[in-house]
């Protein structure tokens, strides 16, 4: 058996690592966004918001 095997699955290993760390943050980022959206819309703002004038758009 040859060394091959380990190095190609190594990679194949990290890469599916990597991509699932990718997809985690992605899937989060989007839950986040509409967690923000909910309480926005419930009438609830950012701190960030009052403090630079920021106000949102409808």
């Amino acid at each position: 058996m040859s060394h091959a095997f380990y190095v190609i699955g190594s990679y194949l290993a990290a890469g599916g690592i990597c991509l699932g760390l990718i997809a985690w943050t992605w899937l989060d980022g989007r839950a986040r966004q509409a967690e923000l959206k909910s309480l926005e819309e419930q009438g609830i703002r950012r701190r960030s918001a009052i403090a630079t004038g920021e106000t949102s758009s409808p």
